[in-house]
């Protein structure tokens, strides 16, 4: 298979958690109809962005045996089981289900989630197959610490505990890497998954009015043109009744860091047909990788 459909859907979120699966669901199905294999959500997808929130929405995914606890998970939702709130979550039934029945690949964008025992709270993504089975779990590993003096001061690490692993899962179009937002910003993450094998980055983000209009598309193309691969950065819709506002313009790039498609502000799903013959063809073009010299820096992706 070379040719991935890909759709980014930027969801208007609120503060009814229920509302915001239910819409969540809605375009995740209309994005199946549509033809996309690959449907991704954006961070904080279930509930509003910001610190006063995370706790009051955060749920729990058991990683204490991650298969077994993926396995239950995943069957519980597939039968139409009720899920005990105190153990999983409603979240991750919804998501499961989703991905079931619109017989897709979905990148859950992310959650809040508490761990079990400890009770810290992680900015999490889950991954779906198909069969509404979770195929992997990523937890933001830089936290959104930033002070623009007389515009926004934001500390995620004020509630929330960093993730401590690079996460990437593979698809019959090849092996795509994950991250969250911030982690955008930090080039090894997609650098040691291009290395691996990866041929796209996904990061489910939620910049700002700030941050956005500056970076936002720039770190995307960056990403892309770096690594000779294809990424993607799925935003929330723009709500400046809420107390974050979100930049919007979900976009995808292409392995040359042309933008594929993008959007605006407003609730919208964003569709793109990667040719993943593409990954090849610029890595002939402009050959980096065999003309990297590793006797004289690093390899990043060395041990990983």
């Amino acid at each position: 298979m070379s040719t991935l459909k890909l759709a980014l859907v930027q969801l208007a979120v609120g503060a009814q958690k229920a509302a915001n699966l239910a819409n969540a669901r809605a375009k995740v199905l209309e994005a199946a109809k549509a033809g996309a294999n690959l449907v991704v959500l954006p961070e904080c997808f279930n509930s509003p962005y910001g610190t006063q929130y995370f706790g009051q929405y955060a749920e729990e995914i058991d990683a204490s045996n991650p298969s077994e606890s993926i396995k239950a998970l995943s069957g519980m939702a597939r039968d139409g089981q009720e899920i005990d709130a105190s153990n999983p979550s409603e979240s991750i039934k919804a998501l499961s289900g989703m991905a079931r029945d619109g017989q897709v690949f979905l990148v859950g964008g992310s959650i809040p989630e508490r761990e079990p025992g400890t009770g810290d709270l992680f900015n999490t993504c889950t991954v779906w197959n198909p069969r509404g089975e979770l195929i992997a779990k990523h937890r933001k590993v830089h936290l959104f610490d930033i002070d623009f003096p007389g515009k926004i001061v934001f500390k995620e690490s004020d509630v929330l505990k960093p993730g401590n692993s690079l996460t990437e899962f593979s698809t019959p179009w090849g092996k795509l890497g994950v991250a969250i937002c911030y982690d955008m910003r930090f080039p090894e993450l997609a650098m040691i998954a291009a290395r691996k094998g990866c041929v796209g980055m996904i990061y489910p983000g939620a910049f700002n009015l700030t941050t956005g209009p500056l970076h936002w598309e720039l770190l995307l193309r960056a990403r892309a043109m770096d690594n000779q691969i294809f990424t993607a950065g799925c935003s929330p819709a723009r709500d400046l009744s809420a107390t974050y506002h979100a930049w919007g313009h979900s976009t995808i790039v292409d392995p040359f860091a042309r933008v594929v498609a993008t959007t605006e502000e407003k609730q919208d799903i964003v569709y793109g047909d990667l040719d993943l013959a593409q990954v090849e063809e610029v890595r002939q073009s402009v050959p980096v990788y065999s003309q990297r010299r590793f006797d004289i820096y690093k390899d990043v992706s060395d041990g990983h």
